[in-house]
């Protein structure tokens, strides 16, 4: 490229347009001639009405001249004028690019110092001084642009996290900015010192970025690019929506919203407290217990009920699994509890904490797990129907027996049975890994979400319940004995998801349930099984079963990763809605309003006319026959070139069709800031 010095003529508002930041936006051809540097983009965990698109796009103005929108911002920014302190009330951290007229609030004399430590052409002297392409020096043009989050790492680190240039994976890693200067360089350096200003302390940093190759143009506003290949043709379904994610998907994503925001009427239900410990709202994730009831539960051996709650703490929602009537005498076993705590696996329910209450007016103890929205047992799941027993059910004399099952005809497909072998093992390893044991590993403690996510549910809740004083030396003493038995329920889950039938892995049936498997499904599911039922004369680890998964591990691990990118490539169709949605909200702030500081015809005057003029341009457009043109793709267009301030120039055509304006979206964008700052400044009584 052939970046010369920069001088004040040469540069106007398109060289430090901002417009570059964000998916696919990376500058118009003309502004190619200059080597860009990435810079952070919006922060997502601010999504401020006050500033959430700002990308101010080529304006016209001279930047020395006073209509100049950077000009302005710039001139307000002086040296005695910035603040020292982190800004809390500011929206985000946008850094915009610097300007050779910044230089004149800089000492010669620091300049001068700085040139010798770093030799670079373009920091030469003040006279020859300018900004190294892409350098900034504000981190903000106005309090309303500065950060909320003030940033606390200098610029490195944070260089290695943003977005990166698109260019730099279409130039070699070796390549580098050259500049033409008049001045040597060192042909090893070959690149660019930037000057970045955060929190009231300039760094100074070598930029590696490579430059765009000439010839390069990318999109000057946010685009929407077609679905990647490898997921186009993965989906099934060929009329999926282009703009927003699978409808699949968001239903599953609204049904976990519904059952997160979920709620009781206390009046129809008192027996449910509304506050227990630090938990309230209360809502029955099982149907409640009747209060005389003298059946225990089959598992704990214990009345047991199941809540959802939001703990006050942190404002989260979580599981809350209350064991009736129990009285916690020996608290050793809290250090049980306090191992749980720290496992953190995929397919295992965190234990968040355990404690007594007597909310419920008896004493309860109570679990605190996260909480997974939607999930249901893989006993409602698999084991739901009445008919799947009939194979193992004594026939009267004379009946035949029904036809033998098969996989996709009563039965389960085998990569599902592996599928669900891989995330269970792999949960126990974890456990014993640990130096504990499940112990809950039963179709009515497993919960599945989706469609083949397992999560082990209830960890924990044996080692306190059947906690004696025996292991009060030694809590871990019988560890050995119960991984044992995990290695027994797991051959029983899997021998039942083979049959499909709870049935099959009674006594009696266990020879004919072997039998179904033989004949429908591989020897290693049948020699797995085996395995886990049998009793050795060693003890057996998880780890043993590996070689009986064998590569289909590589399977599942491939059938994640394709599920992470179709899941992306949606996310992808999403990433831009929230922008989009606070720049029509700001939109519609300014239309139509009925009055502003007792004029009742602000909104059809001076700037707010050409928004309202926008507004139709967007929604209200018309075929050749006056029937409504709704394309959405031409509201998501607009909108895109109105967030950036493109050049390109748009004929808004009055209500009576007598007269037609002619408008760059840079005009647009300078009247829609402008107006909607006037509308803050209201809002906040500075007027």
């Amino acid at each position: 490229m052939d970046g010369g010095a920069l001088t004040d003529t040469s540069l106007t508002d398109s060289y430090f347009s901002t417009s570059f930041i964000g998916m696919n936006g990376f500058g118009s051809p003309v502004e190619t001639k200059y080597p860009l540097i990435q810079r952070m983009t919006n922060s997502s965990s601010s999504p401020s009405l006050l500033n959430d698109s700002a990308k101010p796009y080529a304006g016209h103005d001279p930047l020395t001249s006073s209509a100049s929108s950077l000009f302005n911002d710039f001139g307000a920014l002086n040296i005695s004028q910035r603040r020292k302190t982190p800004n809390p009330t500011a929206s985000e951290f946008i850094p915009k690019g610097g300007s050779t007229s910044r230089l004149s609030n800089v000492s010669q004399s620091n300049m001068s110092a700085f040139s010798q430590v770093f030799s670079h052409p373009s920091m030469g002297s003040p006279a020859t001084a300018g900004l190294a392409p892409g350098m900034s020096l504000s981190a903000g043009s106005s309090p309303l642009h500065s950060p909320k989050i003030t940033p606390h790492t200098s610029p490195a680190p944070r260089r290695r996290s943003h977005t990166p240039n698109p260019a730099s994976y279409m130039v070699p890693s070796s390549a580098s900015t050259p500049v033409n200067n008049p001045v040597s360089q060192n042909p090893s350096s070959g690149q660019v010192i930037q000057k970045e200003t955060v929190g009231g302390t300039t760094y100074f940093y070598t930029d590696t970025t490579p430059a765009p190759l000439t010839g390069m143009v990318f999109p000057n506003y946010h685009i929407y690019p077609p679905t990647a290949p490898h997921v186009a043709y993965m989906q099934p379904k060929a009329n999926a929506p282009s703009f927003f994610m699978a409808d699949e998907l968001r239903q599953e994503l609204i049904n976990r919203h519904l059952i997160t925001m979920a709620q009781i009427d206390q009046a129809d239900m008192p027996a449910v407290p509304t506050e227990v410990d630090s938990y309230h709202s209360l809502f029955p994730l099982e149907p409640l217990p009747p209060p005389n009831r003298i059946q225990k539960s089959s598992n704990f051996g214990y009345i047991t009920s199941c809540y959802k709650a939001v703990n006050s703490k942190d404002d989260l929602p979580y599981c809350l699994r209350r064991i009736h009537g129990f009285r916690l005498v020996n608290t050793k076993c809290m250090v049980l509890v306090d191992m749980w705590k720290k496992i953190q696996h995929s397919n295992i329910v965190t234990l968040r904490e355990v404690f007594t209450t007597k909310a419920f007016s008896e004493p309860s103890l109570v679990f605190a797990y996260d909480f997974h929205a939607g999930g249901e047992t893989m006993m409602s799941r698999h084991f739901n129907d009445p008919n799947a027993d009939a194979y193992f059910t004594k026939r009267k004399w004379g009946q035949h027996d029904g036809p033998l099952p098969r996989q996709h005809a009563g039965l389960l497909p085998e990569s599902l049975i592996w599928a669900y072998i891989v995330q269970l093992s792999s949960a126990l390893r974890t456990i014993h890994t640990a130096g504990l044991a499940c112990r809950v590993m039963d179709p009515t403690k497993i919960l599945i979400t989706g469609k083949t996510r397992l999560r082990v549910n209830c960890v924990g809740v044996f080692d306190v319940l059947t906690f004696d004083n025996s292991q009060n030396n030694n809590p871990l003493a019988l560890m050995a004995q119960y991984q044992q038995a995990d290695l027994i329920s797991l051959g029983k889950v899997v021998l039942a998801l083979a049959c499909n039938s709870l049935a099959g892995i009674q006594r009696e049936n266990l020879q004919k349930a072997m039998e179904l498997v033989t004949i429908n499904y591989s020897s290693d599911l049948k020699n797995l099984i085996l395995y886990l039922l049998t009793d050795q004369n060693r003890m057996r680890s998880v780890n043993d079963i590996m070689p009986m998964i064998g590569a289909r591990f590589y399977t599942q691990l491939d059938a994640a990763q394709m599920r992470n990118d179709v899941i992306e490539e949606d996310l992808a169709k999403e990433v831009q809605n929230g922008r989009l949605f606070r720049l029509l909200a700001k939109l519609g702030t300014i239309n139509e309003r009925p009055e502003f500081q007792k004029d009742p015809t602000w909104s059809e005057t001076g700037d707010r006319y050409l928004l309202k003029l926008f507004r139709d341009h967007l929604f209200h457009q018309v075929t050749e026959a006056g029937a409504p043109w709704i394309d959405l793709s031409h509201i998501i267009s607009c909108l895109n070139k109105l967030d950036a301030g493109v050049p390109e120039k748009i004929s808004l055509i009055s209500r009576d069709e007598k007269s037609v304006l002619v408008v760059t979206y840079s005009d647009l964008k300078r009247c829609f800031e402008n107006t909607f700052q006037e509308l803050i400044a209201a809002a906040n009584g500075q007027l």
